[in-house]
């Protein structure tokens, strides 16, 4: 099959292409398999919380990838399928807003990751993950900050689970027309607040986040998860 048609590259980003050092330096110390991590909607107030996961082939190249940040949501797209195709393995792993809710956001992240990793199909020597905190664990993790654009797997991951998660958020716009997540992707803007103000939240609006105790609608209640312990507390 033919590589899917890579978008044009505006100029801002032509200098900041991400690179292989980090893959390198593992694959040359005898690890096979190198999994790039990155996760998307952590600050969303609906919807999943999505973690891509990605393997790279040590011999193909694949030129354009960026930070999804750095792209506009067309060019997201049009390198998608080039991504997949590309890949030696990829998955896409997600922890829904009810398991965010009741898990907590850290123990949705260890979640979404840990299924985008069931999902490569193949068995992961090393990770490479964007930021300074390890939610894979096991001694195998090499944590980067501002991985997703410097560390081309990470760069990789973060395309796939962008584009994955956006798409989901734009067929939750057909059954929640008012909260404009087709736009917005369920993270705050006027029109969202507005909505939530008005109609209370949707079903996959994160209940125990602290945007309910501004809503001023009697039948929205902040979910409360419960301690371990047996007392309560807010997430």
């Amino acid at each position: 099959m033919a590589p899917a048609t890579a978008p044009q590259l505006r100029k801002a980003l032509k200098r900041s292409a991400p690179g292989l050092a980090n893959e390198r330096r593992l694959w040359e110390a005898g690890h096979q398999v190198v999994v790039g991590i990155d996760e998307v909607g952590r600050g969303s107030w609906a919807g999943p919380l999505t973690i891509g996961a990605v393997v790279l082939p040590r011999e193909r190249r694949v030129n354009k990838i960026r930070d999804s940040k750095q792209l506009t949501e067309r060019e997201r797209e049009a390198l998608f399928d080039r991504i997949t195709e590309w890949c030696d393995a990829w998955a896409v792993g997600h922890a829904t807003e009810t398991e965010c809710d009741e898990l907590g956001m850290s123990e949705a992240q260890r979640l979404a990751a840990r299924r985008a990793v069931e999902g490569l199909g193949v068995r992961p020597d090393q990770y490479l993950i964007d930021g300074k905190w390890d939610f894979i664990g096991g001694g195998t993790t090499t944590m980067i900050v501002k991985g997703d654009a410097t560390c081309l797997s990470i760069s990789a991951a973060s395309i796939l689970a962008k584009v994955t998660r956006d798409r989901m958020m734009r067929l939750e716009d057909e059954n929640f027309p008012a909260y404009d997540f087709a736009w917005n992707k369920g993270y705050p803007c006027p029109r969202h607040k507005q909505a939530l103000r008005g109609l209370g939240p949707s079903a996959i609006h994160r209940r125990s986040w602290a945007f309910m105790d501004d809503i001023p609608w009697t039948g929205a209640v902040r979910y409360v998860r419960p301690d371990p312990q047996g007392t309560l507390f807010d997430v």
